[in-house]
């Protein structure tokens, strides 16, 4: 009996990760990792709440917290409207787009690199010694996404 729920449960699980594996194609891994992260971030920041001045858990950070998550998934999902956007239009044109969702994933991956950098500032506040490099590498990533999709009259008012 264990054995038929335990197969069942595999199919099932399966079946669905197949499923928004097919429809998200590349987008598939960058969004497992935005529900990763996000659920650590807020474990982590609900253990290290307690380590920060005036600490302790409040329902309106909490619920705070929670509308932040929810607008992050929001901004994927405006990137992929645009991205269905971008599609269409080339489409109507007559062009074939090399690729699909990727203002979507690069949305989603800058979200993920913010989200990272929150966790390791919650296992700072936490205790938790870091690697020294970690930060930095993760700060590097998420520069560098913003370099490569700045607009060029955005990287020439920067200079």
């Amino acid at each position: 009996m264990k054995s038929n729920y335990l197969n069942t449960t595999k199919g099932i699980i399966t079946a669905v990760t197949g499923c928004l594996s097919s429809i998200l194609g590349v987008l598939y891994i960058p969004v497992l990792l935005l529900l990763a992260s996000n659920v650590i971030d807020y474990i982590t920041g609900l253990m290290a709440a307690s380590q920060r001045p005036g600490g302790g858990i409040c329902s309106y950070k909490s619920i705070r917290g929670i509308t932040k998550k929810v607008s992050m998934w929001l901004l994927v999902i405006v990137g992929a409207m645009i991205d269905a956007l971008l599609k269409y239009s080339a489409d109507t044109l007559g062009f074939a787009m090399p690729f699909s969702f990727l203002v979507a994933c690069v949305v989603a991956i800058w979200i993920v690199c913010n989200e990272i950098i929150s966790i390791l500032e919650n296992m700072v506040d936490i205790g938790i010694k870091l690697p020294a490099f970690l930060m930095p590498l993760v700060k590097s990533i998420k520069a560098y996404t913003d370099k490569i999709t700045a607009l060029p009259e955005e990287t020439e008012e920067e200079e």
